[in-house]
């Protein structure tokens, strides 16, 4: 059973870092380009700051997602599982912030919960 799970954790852990790489490979395209192409196609930035030269335009994406609690076994084997608690209100985030300076994306970050 634990290898199973070991298992199950590593197709997971694949899983998660396989999307982090398809993000990032999407933001790439981005590097190099004139900040209107940025603009236009991901939209005015939630937030910006400038320092230094460099201006920096972040976007947030929020969302929530509802985790069901997963039943646990209670008393002797043969009583069964217990469970039916409502599911958990989880706030996932993730925030991508460009770097432009001289009107073009010179390299992005990101930064949350839900980013890969």
């Amino acid at each position: 059973m634990s290898r199973a799970l070991l298992l199950l954790m590593a197709v997971l852990l694949a899983a998660c870092t396989n999307q982090l790489a398809v993000r990032q490979a999407q933001l790439n395209q981005f590097v190099g380009a004139p900040v209107g192409v940025l603009v236009q196609q991901l939209g005015v930035p939630n937030r910006t700051f400038e320092t230094g030269g460099v201006n920096y335009l972040a976007y947030v994406d929020r969302r929530v997602d509802f985790v069901p609690y997963p039943p646990y076994p209670y008393g002797p084997p043969f009583w069964g599982w217990y469970g039916n608690y409502p599911p958990q209100a989880v706030e996932l985030v993730c925030e991508t912030t460009f770097a432009v300076a001289h009107d073009v994306v010179q390299s992005f970050t990101l930064r949350g919960n839900a980013c890969g």
